[in-house]
């Protein structure tokens, strides 16, 4: 993350230098200053930053919604946001139940310690996603293992791309083969409903960009959402105590937790003031999440969490036209996730102290536990 011209300097919009470079550009922590930043589709652009508009178009990901700007964006969420309605989410509630049932069923029987990554996190949220996309079993460990190289802290740059690139290649494979038997899965009914508005790189862009997003966001928040509760064993006690509490529970888990750091860069379009600054047409500007948030990054110590309060105004999914589709759906499945494990395993603990646990960039490694 590019560091402050002045680090001493206290403000909600600081301007910074880019690694590399002596071009202007700002980093916003503040609440405001960022809701304000993501919520102006008009003066401020999402398309990848370049050296001109050309440039950025190009460097566009065909698919991902987080390069688009309306038009462009408007026509691809549009034939996406049937999948993610709150009636829509409520239907695939089975099947979320059965799978992380199906989980817990496994580690009941295993010896503890049990490390909880490998055992339920990312399993329970791999099996949803894929089962979302009608992606077959067979296939799901191996793009799990292609997203978890692909990472974007992973240092070896030439096996990082290679699979991303494996990734894509089984996709655009999966995708073509999608299109010519959609059936009845959320793939399937994009494909039946929209296939012949989306250009095939749209389509492959758009299952990598959504499957990810399963798996890697759900994963990286399930996991450090537990470790948030175990670290803070009064709330714990609460939530078991009183279960009723659990959307809230989920709500402070997401904001706490916030893996997404920074949303995706916006550049001014024209001159812009903002907390007494004007960004200048032209500059990039770095919105942090974790800022606006008022939390840490994963690996770093947990600020307090309070399961009672209201937090329906997080900015942890993003906010304006580009606030997560999929925020219904997380929230369900945090919130069967984590009511399951605790009802099944309700004398769950940290099993090593968090010196010993192991982070990524959006996650936590290792999760030792005992009951």
């Amino acid at each position: 993350m590019p560091k402050p011209l002045d680090e001493t300097e206290q403000s909600p919009l600081v301007e910074t230098t880019p690694p590399g470079t002596l071009d202007r550009a700002w980093l916003a922590t503040g609440y405001d200053e960022v809701r304000a930043i993501l919520g102006d589709s008009d003066r401020f652009t999402t398309l990848p930053p370049a050296d001109n508009i050309e440039d950025s178009r190009r460097l566009v990901q065909p698919g991902n919604l987080l390069h688009y700007d309306p038009p462009e964006h408007t026509r691809l969420r549009k034939m996406l946001t049937g999948e993610f309605t709150l009636r829509r989410v409520r239907t695939l509630e089975p099947l979320v139940e059965s799978i992380v049932t199906e989980r817990l069923d496994a580690m009941e029987g295993a010896a503890h310690p049990i490390d909880l990554v490998p055992h339920f996190v990312w399993p329970t949220t791999s099996l949803i996603g894929c089962t979302l996309l009608g992606i077959p079993r067979d296939d799901q460990a191996e793009l799990a293992r292609h997203l978890d190289t692909n990472r974007i802290d992973n240092p070896d740059r030439d096996q990082r791309d290679a699979a991303g690139n494996s990734y894509l290649v089984y996709l655009s494979k999966f995708t073509a083969q999608k299109r010519r038997n959609p059936g009845e899965d959320l793939l399937g009914r994009l494909i039946q409903r929209h296939g012949d508005d989306l250009t095939p790189a749209e389509l492959t862009g758009t299952a990598a960009t959504l499957l990810a997003s399963f798996i890697q966001n759900v994963g990286g928040t399930l996991g450090l959402g537990i470790l948030a509760l175990l670290e803070h064993p009064d709330q714990l006690a609460l939530l078991k105590e009183r279960p009723e509490l659990i959307d809230h529970a989920v709500e402070e888990l997401i904001r706490s937790v916030s893996i997404i750091s920074h949303a995706s860069p916006r550049t001014a379009l024209e001159d812009v003031t903002l907390a007494g600054k004007t960004v200048k047409a032209g500059e990039p500007v770095a919105c942090s999440l974790l800022g606006a948030n008022n939390t840490n990054s994963p690996g770093e110590p947990t600020e307090p969490i309070d399961i009672t309060r209201d937090n329906s105004r997080h900015m942890a999914f993003g906010h304006g036209i580009h606030y997560c589709l999929g925020a219904p759906l997380t929230r369900m499945e945090l919130r069967i996730a984590i009511a399951e494990l605790l009802r099944r395993f309700p004398g769950v603990r940290l099993a090593a102290p968090r010196d010993e646990l192991r982070f990524t960039s959006k996650a936590v490694e290792t999760l030792p536990v005992a009951w």
